[in-house]
């Protein structure tokens, strides 16, 4: 009884947005387990998250972190094989993963009759995952093939890849997930099994289980096969700080495209710092959706453009980027546009958004992040990502804080982060 006590520690339950009851436990080997109630519709989603991305990857193994989720899917001790997708196929369910700069997820959605088929196959492939030389060669060559295609010969998500690195120069934040080419080919399956041992083990991993279920009835069956696998040491993480920026930095990228592309983008800090939040509402007010005022001045006004688009990260391990994508329509109009991009953040630096505009915004942003989990597996993720942030439990202060976002405070990030030593540029131009 003791050892049960110690082993599971049962700590909260927790009522997230009026539909679902959260609770969760810490297995005796540091794999914590997140049991999302949520009995609105008869489904489940079994995901397992570790805490590695490409943020974390060695010098020179750029792409590791995207590569061994490849690998992943290639079969482990008890199931050999290319077989993981096809048992769960024949469950009725589907699989995937990704891998982001900050995290890797791998997920099913089930029946909640099925779920045990997740817990084989996601237990075996933790502990035992097979490292096959042929397996090896063969995924590398498929993430060099998709490397080619999604980057190289796509000059949209090129230039805003050579926009993240030459925005930072130190930060890991500046390697793309997939990796560049050069360091993809020279990663060994060697480098690749020592990868998996120290970042996919209980310590650096949490499972989230939601949907149509009753955690007491899947307690024992997790803790069955979890448990036994051993614990480790919580990797130790350096802080890299990104060296001071003196001036606006900026790059150019010639490739055979339909319409010219400006990128911008600024150093900005990630949650829980409050000025994430604010950036939050910044993005809506300048850029997201055809009210915005960007899509208004360069879309409808000027006609200069053909589309407009701004982002944040908020979410981020550590602090990242926002971004405003402009696609122009002329190339001899593309420093114009720029130009306007810069007038129109000048005047919220001069002058507030008005409360209307304020309150329009903070609307949007509140409504975004709840529609983004009015499912089951949405809502999952959004706890998953928040458990990578330091607790799933800061999800509801989130929101909360959203909607004390002034227009003084939309103001006052537009003039610390909205500089000329805080930004860079890039112009993708037909060739």
């Amino acid at each position: 009884m003791k050892g049960l006590v110690l082993s599971l520690i049962f700590i909260l339950i927790f009522p997230f947005m009026g539909f679902s009851e959260i609770k969760e436990e810490v297995l005796k080997n540091g794999l914590k387990v997140i049991y999302i109630e949520d009995h609105s519709s008869p489904i489940a989603t079994f995901q397992v998250w570790y805490k590695v991305g490409s943020i974390d990857e060695p010098e020179g193994k750029s792409g590791i972190s995207h590569l061994l989720e490849h690998l992943m899917f290639r079969g482990s001790k008890k199931y050999p094989g290319n077989i993981f997708s096809k048992i769960v196929q024949s469950q009725g369910g589907i699989d995937n993963a990704f891998t982001t700069k900050d995290y890797t997820v791998y997920f099913q959605k089930l029946s909640p009759l099925k779920l045990q088929t997740s817990i084989d196959l996601e237990s075996d492939r933790m502990a035992n995952l097979l490292f096959h030389p042929e397996d090896f060669e063969l995924e590398k060559k498929i993430v060099l093939e998709e490397r080619r295609q999604r980057y190289e010969d796509d000059p949209e998500n090129l230039i805003i890849e050579e926009v993240i690195g030459t925005s930072f120069k130190q930060h890991p934040y500046r390697k793309p997930v997939i990796g560049w080419s050069e360091d993809i080919q020279t990663i060994t399956l060697d480098d690749l099994k020592e990868y998996y041992r120290k970042y996919y083990c209980p310590g650096n991993a949490f499972i989230i289980v939601a949907g149509d279920i009753k955690a007491n009835e899947f307690r024992d069956k997790i803790r069955e096969k979890f448990e036994s696998i051993s614990s480790c040491m919580v990797p130790s993480r350096k802080t890299l700080q990104e060296p001071k920026q003196y001036g606006e930095r900026r790059v150019i990228l010639r490739k055979q495209t339909h319409l010219p592309m400006l990128v911008m983008v600024y150093k900005v800090p990630s949650y829980p710092d409050r000025d994430s939040l604010s950036l939050e509402v910044l993005s809506t007010i300048l850029g997201e959706g055809k009210s915005s005022r960007l899509y208004r001045k360069l879309v409808n006004e000027t006609s200069l453009a053909v589309d407009v688009s701004t982002g944040n990260s908020a979410l981020s391990r550590e602090g990242f980027l926002f971004f405003v994508i402009v696609s122009v329509k002329e190339l001899n109009k593309i420093g114009e546009v720029e130009r306007i991009v810069k007038e129109e953040i000048e005047k919220i630096k001069n002058e507030p958004p008005s409360e209307k505009e304020i309150e329009k915004a903070r609307n949007q942003v509140e409504a975004s992040f709840l529609f983004s989990q009015d499912s089951v597996f949405g809502h999952a993720l959004y706890i998953g990502k928040f458990e990578i942030l330091g607790s799933w439990k800061m999800i509801n202060q989130y929101r909360e804080d959203i909607l004390k976002v002034t227009a003084k405070d939309v103001q006052s990030v537009a003039k610390k982060y909205f500089t000329l030593e805080n930004l860079t540029v890039g112009e993708l131009l037909p060739r």
